[in-house]
């Protein structure tokens, strides 16, 4: 009885799906989170009758043939990139991207991370961090004696001191763009790795052709529509009952072959 395997098949993508859903569901409030969905393939096929074949003598051949499916499974989980809402927070130190790119991070390892979560804070030491102490890339350090700090849309960090009332230049960030976004590794903490689906960085300074602007005071809010989560979610949990159906209706037919005499 195939459609055994096959409802099998089916309630394992659509417990997938719910998961990425809930995966979705949960990072409402997570700075800079994007969304994923869980997208599917068919199995191979049983060709019980090839389209094509002969069917006569004289000729003739099988117009559409006889192929029977084996069931689903998951192609990919895609993640959308597109820009979430701006939320003004009041701390001179958040920064929000509007357009394309990512804030660099040095990792404890060496390695360079990315991130759109842009909820930063400084050091004991006045350098620019995560929320988890690590560097902001290239280094931004904040003299001690700064009244004030402005960041401007292109970047570039300025300082106010004491007794000077002309703002020095501390810094210029920069951002990494990349040629399939989705194809970026998520490793938690809202930090993202470069693979090779992801293509190299291409640095380079806000608002240059191509990249985001900055927003000082705001981040970026999650692109997770509730409405849309609870839908999907809904279809999902519909889907997985039909498929458990199928099984109770193949175990059925199962029980009447076993029971003729």
């Amino acid at each position: 009885m195939r459609a055994l395997r096959i409802a099998s098949t089916g309630m394992a993508a659509q417990q997938m799906n719910v998961e990425v859903i809930s995966n979705n569901i949960a990072n409402m409030n997570t700075v800079g989170f994007k969304r994923q969905r869980a997208e599917f393939q068919d199995l191979l096929y049983q060709n019980v009758e090839r389209m094509g074949a002969q069917s006569s003598e004289s000729g003739t051949v099988v117009p559409t043939g006889i192929q029977v499916g084996s069931g689903v499974k998951a192609g990919s989980v895609y993640r959308i990139t597109e820009q979430g809402n701006l939320t003004a927070t009041g701390n001179r130190f958040d920064l929000a991207l509007s357009g394309r790119g990512f804030f660099q991070v040095l990792m404890p390892s060496g390695e360079t991370a990315f991130t759109r979560a842009g909820n930063f804070a400084v050091n004991d030491q006045g350098q620019l961090v995560t929320d988890d102490g690590y560097l902001v890339q290239p280094a931004i350090s904040i003299p001690q004696d700064a009244k004030d700090v402005v960041i401007s849309k292109t970047g570039q960090v300025q300082v106010l001191t004491e007794g000077n009332p002309t703002p020095q230049t501390v810094g210029q960030l920069e951002l990494a763009l990349f040629f399939n976004e989705a194809g970026l590794e998520a490793v938690g903490d809202n930090l993202f790795l470069e693979t090779a689906a992801s293509g190299p960085a291409a640095v380079g300074t806000p608002g240059d052709v191509g990249y985001g602007q900055l927003l000082q005071g705001y981040t970026e809010a999650s692109n997770v529509d509730a409405v849309s989560e609870i839908t999907a979610l809904i279809v999902a949990q519909r889907a997985y009952e039909m498929n458990s159906k199928v099984i109770t209706a193949a175990d059925e037919m199962l029980q009447a072959t076993s029971q003729l005499k």
